[in-house]
């Protein structure tokens, strides 16, 4: 009958060309069914890449959580001499990206998004499926993206690279590779086709499960910068009981701020010790420019 589909069987001249190596049917009208049941990253049961992915998953979120303690421990320290492990020098350290603007999305210190999508990498890995499959292949193709554009930023706006940071860069890496390499729908030549096909439902899902972390984060953000004038006091309290630092012999003759002829005229005098490779000196020099204009003919530095 006219448009009635017939499958044809295999042989000379034939239009059918399954094998059992791509495991795809192909019918007389040239259209094909059925899924490409080739190995994929999390589907052909407990193989290294399906490891590597579950590790990538693990280490992006590990990153991630050390960036947020971080975020938190950075903008809202308890004491004054607490510090962080990785400011390393000007160049490698945590804080000028943790002080930075694109440390928080409307209070969700960033960090938060990155070990969502890690959690979703590790689930795939535990309670694989094609949709669950095809969804994190989509996120990895939007997160490495991020990724890239927040190391450029960081590098050659901020002029710093933070390590935390740089971790969770590598994993991400390392988890699109994966999906790249071994996730579904590889073979498709279609490029939107093989990396954009998450299952809407679990988007859905997904959004709304992020959505409530989300505020909950905010939530507990508020809860720190309302906690953060008694910690003030306390810090004041600290900086005042630390002994007293004799004047150096002499001064620099190299001024910052001047804005009388004698040092000791202004009403604000600040005497900086700085190291060019310092991360906290370079800190410390970007809110003394804030207070040259604040304090304007009253400070000499």
């Amino acid at each position: 009958m006219m448009g009635t589909k017939r499958e044809i069987a295999p042989g000379a001249g034939s239009p059918y060309n399954a094998s059992a190596a791509d495991g795809k049917r192909r019918y007389a009208d040239g259209k094909e069914t059925g899924m490409d049941n080739r190995r994929t990253l999390t589907l052909s049961g407990l193989r290294l890449p399906r490891v590597l992915s579950f590790v990538a998953g693990a280490g992006m979120i590990t990153a991630s959580f050390m960036t947020i303690d971080h975020f938190f421990r950075a903008n809202y320290p308890k004491t004054i001499f607490e510090g962080s492990f990785c400011d390393i020098s000007a160049f490698f350290n945590c804080d000028s990206s943790a002080f930075s603007v694109i440390a928080q999305v409307m209070g969700v210190p960033l960090g938060f998004f990155g070990m969502f999508l890690g959690a979703l990498v590790v689930l795939g890995t535990i309670f694989p499926s094609e949709a669950f499959e095809r969804t994190n292949k989509s996120l990895s193709l939007l997160n490495v993206l991020g990724v890239v554009s927040l190391f450029a930023y960081s590098v050659f706006v901020l002029g710093t690279l933070c390590l935390l940071c740089s971790g969770f860069y590598l994993f991400s890496i390392m988890s699109f590779v994966l999906f790249w390499k071994y996730g579904i729908d590889r073979e498709t030549k279609n490029i939107v086709r093989r990396w954009v096909r998450p299952s809407l439902k679990l988007i859905f899902v997904f959004g709304l499960i992020a959505l409530a972390g989300a505020t909950s984060m905010i939530e507990y953000h508020n809860a720190r910068k309302a906690a953060q004038s008694g910690t003030a006091v306390s810090i004041v309290k600290q900086f005042y009981e630390l002994p007293r630092v004799a004047s150096p012999s002499f001064l620099s003759p190299y001024w910052s701020v001047r804005s009388t002829e004698k040092f000791e005229d202004a009403a604000i005098q600040v005497i900086e010790y700085t190291d060019f490779l310092c991360p906290d000196c370079l800190y410390l020099s970007q809110q003394l420019e804030k207070l040259k204009v604040e304090f304007a003919g009253k400070i000499n530095v």
